[in-house]
């Protein structure tokens, strides 16, 4: 393990500390908009929904284009833009003071984050050996959640869901990252580094890119049942913190909900581990399949909960589930992704916020109009939508399986009549 550590690129550990201390100050601040706006400035709960859709909104729009412009013009330079732009969208959301601000700021965020994230990713795989790679992308997972393990901890010590303070501190740290990745990019210049199969490969045009990835016979059902995944998971940031501001069964939901949180984020650390392991034994799309139904199972078990215990063991879960989608998915994509296309196909992956932005705005409407009949009334409609994506998983996997089984066949083939001419 510590000879497969050695070989990481510095380049690597930086966006994996960066995203570590991104994640921990992003989730003092960004969970709680949704109580904030909810419970200080009293937004309708539909129309807080739709605000925090806007994030999302501008990730369908932009991340595709944030991965294709990094494989045009390089992982630096939409690195860097992206990351700048980044802070200076949480100091807006410091000083935000209308509910307009709020929307405008909020699309911002999901443009930086769009912009960002599939390059970084893309970069971890340029700068990763193959068979080191499911190694970085799980160590980035967790760097995300060892961030969310204290991010609301110490966002609720701060008084997150009743200030915007927080998000002056998330702002400072951003600049702070900024600032090391030119350093790292001067110390380690990644002309030489970006693509290796691809040296030879032309970049893709817009339309090309366009044409591969929606014409990809795995990769589109792969992506449409991810969209009903995140679809789930995202109500977990955004249904069930203003479920639990609101519900009469609990005093506190604030405070329950911070909890929730830092639960997830330890149950993340716990069992990812053990369940990579088991997981990378099968083709990577079956674990997205049983995450899919846990997450269901889990949002059902919100529903019905009214007490502390029961939310907790719905968390456990969704968890189990959350890992099962997403630990795999950066693997899979690079398994799927042609030579040259990484940030292309990383990107397109984008489009599965679709799931987060619609999320927001159906469980909003679900909690103006059913939530004083019960959570179950809330929750079993949308852990229902999100099975909607197990049939596109499915589909997915049976090709899947299929191209891998003929290229194990053609491999095969080719050592046969190399050893036969060898011994002839």
């Amino acid at each position: 393990m510590a000879k497969n550590l050695a070989t990481i690129h510095p380049l690597a550990w930086t966006i994996i500390v960066g995203t570590m201390f991104g994640r921990l100050v992003t989730s003092m601040s960004i969970p709680f908009l949704a109580i904030y706006l909810t419970s200080a400035l009293h937004v309708p709960a539909t129309q807080t929904g739709l605000i925090i859709a806007g994030s999302a909104l501008a990730g369908v729009l932009f991340s595709f284009y944030g991965g294709y412009i990094s494989d045009r013009i390089g992982r630096k330079r939409v690195m860097l833009v992206s990351v700048f732009g980044w802070s200076l969208v949480f100091f807006g959301f410091a000083s935000a003071q209308y509910v307009w601000m709020f929307f405008v700021v909020n699309i911002l965020n999901g443009i930086c984050r769009s912009t960002f994230e599939p390059a970084a990713r893309a970069l971890l795989s340029d700068t990763t050996p193959p068979e080191h790679r499911l190694l970085v992308f799980n160590m980035r997972y967790a760097a995300i959640n060892i961030g969310v393990v204290f991010g609301p901890l110490i966002g609720l010590q701060l008084g997150s869901g009743a200030s915007t303070f927080p998000f002056y501190i998330t702002g400072a740290v951003y600049v702070l990252y900024s600032f090391v990745l030119v350093l790292q990019f001067r110390l380690h210049p990644i002309d030489k580094l970006q693509s290796h199969a691809a040296d030879n490969v032309a970049r893709p045009n817009i339309r090309e890119a366009l044409r591969v990835t929606s014409s990809d016979r795995i990769f589109l059902p792969v992506l449409i049942g991810m969209i009903f995944c995140v679809l789930g998971y995202a109500h977990f940031d955004s249904t069930l913190a203003q479920f639990l501001a609101i519900t009469p069964d609990l005093s506190n939901g604030s405070k329950i909900f911070s909890y929730m949180l830092a639960m997830n984020a330890v149950v993340v650390l716990i069992v990812q581990y053990p369940l990579v392991r088991t997981a990378r034994r099968f083709r990577p799309i079956v674990p997205l399949i049983i995450g899919n139904i846990l997450v269901a199972l889990s949002l059902m078990i919100f529903g019905m909960a009214h007490n502390l215990a029961v939310f907790m063991i719905g968390v456990f879960i969704f968890t189990v589930g959350e890992v099962l989608m997403f630990t795999m998915t950066d693997m899979l994509i690079d398994h799927i992704a042609p030579a040259g296309w990484k940030g292309t196909y990383f990107g397109t992956m984008g489009f599965n916020n679709i799931g987060t932005m619609v999320a927001p705005v159906v469980g909003g409407l679900l909690i103006d109009r059913v939530a004083l009949q019960g959570g179950i009334h809330v929750f079993t409609p949308l852990a229902l939508l999100t099975l909607v994506g197990l049939p596109f998983l499915l589909i997915a996997h049976r090709r899947l399986t299929i191209r891998d089984q003929q290229a194990e066949a053609d491999a095969a083939e080719r050592n046969m009549v190399v050893e036969k001419a060898v011994g002839g």
